[in-house]
């Protein structure tokens, strides 16, 4: 049975205020800027239409959208935390089955989120782990959950909406669920363990 049609969101309006004047989304993964590299990973699982949100005052990540087809959901409010890019996520996906991913997470690959989307089964949210059973992400919402988006508020993420409809589990292999990279610091340590590659085959 081939996997259920979707609607992808990859979230990319936050500040990246901890890398200390840098933008941890424009940072170079395999030779290309990180948003680049993940939107490609979305589009290369064919799982569905895909979208990034994205706050106004970044037009260096619009840049390195240049020429995919994508769709840039501008996010107003992103100053006021993730619920923000959560409500416009919901928004855009309407009616379909939603999935979510951080931006900031440079070892998901097309084969991660085709594995999540085989793994759904259409009742209910359907959440990434690392190999060990730890909660991380990518995270699909089914289409009757995405009204409670609205609902929403601050710098909690969906977590509330996660609490009351407990997700399914599904574990991708090693650390790729929890990877994610904020600081200088993570992304130096980050490098000096996978040598500044993704610690598997480029699936993009």
């Amino acid at each position: 049975m081939s996997p259920p049609r979707l609607r992808l969101v990859l979230l990319a309006a936050g500040g990246s205020t901890r890398m200390r004047g840098g933008d941890k989304l424009l940072e170079e993964v395999e030779g290309l800027p990180l948003i680049r590299r993940q939107v490609l990973a979305m589009q290369a699982a064919g799982l569905g239409p895909v979208a990034v949100t994205l706050p106004p005052d970044r037009p260096q990540r619009v840049a390195a959208l240049e020429g995919l087809d994508v769709e840039c959901l501008t996010i107003g409010e992103a100053a006021e935390g993730m619920s923000a890019s959560l409500k416009g996520a919901a928004r855009w996906a309407e009616g379909s089955a939603l999935l979510l991913a951080p931006a900031d997470m440079p070892e998901l690959t097309a084969e991660d989120f085709r594995r999540l989307a085989a793994g759904y089964d259409g009742a209910r949210p359907l959440r990434a782990t690392a190999e060990d059973g730890t909660p991380g992400h990518p995270v699909i919402f089914p289409p009757a959950l995405l009204p409670l988006f609205a609902g929403l508020g601050g710098d909690d993420g969906a977590r509330s909406i996660l609490k009351a409809h407990p997700p399914r589990l599904i574990a991708l292999p090693g650390q790729r669920a929890v990877t994610d990279l904020d600081t200088p610091e993570d992304w130096a340590a980050w490098r000096g363990r996978s040598g500044g590659q993704p610690p598997h085959p480029r699936d993009i």
